[in-house]
């Protein structure tokens, strides 16, 4: 990363977790590209010639003889091996987090290799040397399951996106939720704004404009202001700031690499960075008014929305007298009905004078997020249709 972000990928190989990768090889030019890539990732490996244990089984550093800090095939949290060292490591006990790494791009006898020692996946280097930094650093930050992701749009202008994104963050982090709540439209007044927190200390949006690469989680996470409970990374009162797709890309990922809960507040334009978050999140609420012209704004804006989401569904905001109901609108959009969220009188003043939406656990707004989230964060994690 460049600019005032470059502490946040300096950070990366100091979040928490920790793992040592195990890497199996003899030869040179390999172990040194492994080398590379793990002290790119931030990872300090363990390197042996064989399954460690096995006999003959020669420690390059780190070696599993009982020593303070070494590791063996089952204790690993992710195991290079090889591509010379796929016979040696034939016979060892199944388990996952393996990985078979090589150069050579045209054997035909890989993919059996890759059976035999049962590897997840058969990396070939140096065309994939960025998706295996990936993968050491998700063990050196001790990646676990990701965040549940979920974007909220406004069908129309107004209808209410952002105060609906905010109020589900604040409801996630008061039920003990790891939170981080992203502000993806520029063109907004601010989600720091709408929490009370606009001279908060932390990065904003453009602080990340010139990343490049890979962003820590942990780091992410501790450089972003902390408002109610929960992390927001909103845009700040400078000039507009255009952030490429690939830093929103690899921004919403190291967040939701964090675990618990990401919420992303949505432009109703979809371009290529917008789409490179829709991408990524699990689910998307559409925020639509109870009324024609709403429903008709809003089909404009699902059929983009859907050319990237995988699952979009409708929140539909108050009731305009003689409007539609909630079912109507969720049938005219051709989406779930997610439910629908009365107009909370006194809402805006309350948030005038530093409340944020949801604050108030009695609010129809508060009752609807925790509904939502006691559905979406079940035992199994899953947002169930």
């Amino acid at each position: 990363m460049a600019g005032t972000g470059a502490g946040v990928a300096a950070a990366a190989g100091a979040a928490p977790g920790g793992g040592r990768p195990l890497i199996i090889t003899e030869d040179p030019v390999l172990l040194d590209d492994l080398l590379r890539l793990c002290a790119a990732a931030g990872a300090e490996p363990h390197v042996h010639h064989a399954v460690p244990g096995q006999s003959g089984a020669g420690g390059v550093s780190g070696a599993s003889d009982g020593s303070a800090g070494a590791v063996g095939w089952d204790s690993a949290p992710l195991v290079l091996v090889g591509d010379d060292a796929a016979g040696r490591v034939r016979g060892a006990p199944r388990r996952t987090g393996v990985l078979l790494v090589g150069r050579d791009l045209d054997d035909p006898l890989v993919w059996q290799r890759a059976v035999e020692i049962g590897a997840e996946e058969v990396l070939r280097l140096p065309d994939a040397e960025s998706l295996l930094v990936d993968r050491i650093a998700d063990v050196v930050e001790g990646a676990g399951r990701p965040a549940l992701a979920v974007g909220v749009i406004g069908g129309a202008g107004g209808a209410g996106a952002s105060t609906l994104a905010c109020a589900l963050a604040v409801r996630a982090a008061r039920a003990g939720e790891r939170t981080i709540l992203i502000d993806g439209d520029p063109l907004g007044g601010g989600m720091d704004v709408l929490l009370g927190g606009e001279s908060a200390e932390g990065l904003r949006w453009p602080d990340f404009a010139a990343s490049r690469g890979r962003v820590g989680a942990g780091a992410l996470e501790e450089s972003l202001p902390e408002l109610h409970a929960l992390r927001v990374l909103s845009w700040d009162r400078g000039d507009r700031v255009v952030v490429p797709p690939a830093a929103m890309r690899s921004v919403v990922a190291a967040a939701r690499r964090r675990g618990g809960v990401v919420v992303v507040d949505l432009p109703r334009r979809v371009d290529e960075a917008v789409a490179e978050v829709l991408a990524q999140l699990d689910l998307v609420l559409m925020v639509v008014p109870g009324e024609l012209r709403s429903v008709a704004a809003a089909g404009r804006v699902a059929a983009g929305v859907r050319m990237v989401a995988r699952d979009v569904r409708v929140v539909v905001r108050g009731r305009c007298p003689g409007g539609l109901d909630p079912e109507a609108v969720a049938g005219l959009l051709g989406a779930p009905l997610a439910g629908e969220v009365p107009v909370e009188v006194g809402l805006p003043g309350r948030v005038a004078e530093g409340e944020p939406p949801g604050a108030q656990g009695r609010g129809a707004l508060a009752r609807f997020c925790d509904g939502f989230w006691q559905r979406a964060l079940g035992p199994a994690q899953g947002v169930p249709a």
